[in-house]
C-alpha cells in the first residue's frame, strides 16, 4: 500500500465534474483506491462516495492505493489533483 497527502488544486473543490474526472481516472487502475478527508474515507472509484466527502478547494486529502499498479495509480491521481483538475 502506498499513500500521499495532496492539496486539491481547485477553487471549488470536488464538485460533480472534477469528482467524475477523478473517478474515471481511478477506474483505469486495478488497485483499490480510497482517500481520507477529515473523518471520512471515500472510494475514489465512486462518484457518490467522492461527493460525500465534501472536499472544498485547497483542502488536503490523503490518497491510499493498494494493488498491482498502486504506484502508477497514486502518481496519476496526485498529478490530476495538483495540476489538471478543472474548476
Amino acid at each position: 500500500m502506498v499513500s500521499q497527502k495532496v492539496v486539491v488544486n481547485s477553487m471549488i473543490g470536488l464538485h460533480l465534474r472534477p469528482a467524475g474526472d477523478l473517478c474515471k481516472l481511478a477506474m483505469r487502475y486495478q488497485s483499490k483506491i480510497t482517500f481520507r478527508f477529515k473523518n471520512y474515507t471515500a472510494n475514489a472509484k465512486s462518484v457518490l462516495s467522492v461527493l460525500g466527502a465534501c472536499v472544498k478547494g485547497n483542502d488536503e486529502i490523503e490518497i491510499f492505493c493498494e494493488g498491482p499498479d498502486e504506484e502508477e495509480a497514486l502518481q496519476a491521481l496526485v498529478d490530476l489533483l495538483e495540476n489538471r483538475i478543472d474548476t
